[in-house]
């Protein structure tokens, strides 16, 4: 049942990161980040449609009020991006940052329930483990300005998550020196995390924490880079269960499908020999045995 991985599109992503299911249109939208891609998968007819931009684009959420306008975390700062009808991403600023390092971009991010985007930025040369990264959000106030950290010295900052409620946020350092899953108390009214604890030591499970979902019930699912596994943990941060991919660094998940009960599963295309995980950068769809919430929208 839940271990049995379809392949549903043999994307061959470099990074392929941020799958966002699109209800009205029973898409699956997801990015591969050095390529510069937004990518789109129809249910309806498998097919799929790639946009390429002049920057990294990391991270997605669907705008609110628009069905064809996203807020995005790319290089240098979040934009408004649109897809255009011959192949390529229309991106307009929205708000920049002070990067804290050299060679920097945006990498996991999302929006909590009341519609704020939230997102963390990396320093791209991943083994130097430099932790100049830090967390950032943007709402209709932030705007036109350039971002303040709201959280700082992270590594890979990712696995961003919120509870149902809205609550309670989940953020992750997938750096091998870190490993590390947190959770914060989170005021849905003034959009600001507090009591930062330590959700789930990595280190003791395998795998890297990267990207990340929560369902219906409150259960946080992360993807074990390395490992080739997505766990599910409850809320009090105990492991319940872990699912296979058929490759070996799974980057981000997400659920969808028309009963938001499929977890879509994206991934990474390492160089070097890939004789023994040929689907790496593929993007799978699992069925999990329990359903996702909607992603919210950016407002």
């Amino acid at each position: 049942m839940a271990n049995s991985a379809e392949l549903i599109v043999d994307a061959q992503n470099a990074t392929g990161e941020s799958p966002v299911w699109v209800a009205s249109e029973q898409a699956l939208y997801w990015v591969d980040i050095p390529n510069k891609q937004l990518l789109r998968w129809k249910s309806s007819d498998a097919c799929v449609t790639r946009w390429t931009g002049d920057q990294m684009i990391a991270c997605i959420a669907r705008r609110e009020g628009d069905a064809n306008r996203w807020v995005a975390g790319m290089e240098d700062g979040i934009f408004d991006v649109a897809p255009q009808s011959d192949g390529t991403l229309s991106t307009t600023r929205l708000a920049g940052v002070q990067h804290g390092a050299g060679n920097m971009r945006f990498n996991d991010g999302r929006c909590d329930r009341q519609g704020r985007f939230w997102a963390g930025t990396m320093v791209m040369d991943m083994a130097a483990g430099t932790p100049a990264g830090a967390l950032y959000r943007i709402d209709g106030s932030t705007v036109g300005e350039s971002l303040e950290a709201h959280l700082q010295d992270f590594i890979v900052p990712n696995g961003l998550g919120f509870s149902p409620d809205g609550r309670t946020m989940y953020l992750s350092d997938s750096h091998p020196s870190v490993q590390a899953v947190w959770a914060f108390d989170y005021d849905t009214a003034t959009g600001t995390p507090s009591n930062r604890r330590l959700f789930v030591d990595m280190n003791q499970h395998p795998g890297r924490p990267d990207g990340a979902a929560v369902d219906v019930d409150g259960c946080y699912w992360i993807c074990g880079n390395d490992a080739g596994l997505i766990h599910r943990f409850t809320p009090d941060g105990r492991l319940d269960r872990s699912l296979q991919v058929p490759v070996k660094k799974p980057a981000m998940c997400a659920f969808g499908g028309s009963r938001l009960d499929t977890l879509f599963v994206t991934s990474i295309r390492p160089g070097g020999d890939l004789s023994d995980q040929p689907l790496a950068g593929g993007v799978f769809a699992l069925q999990p045995g329990v359903a996702g919430l909607e992603e919210p929208r950016f407002r």
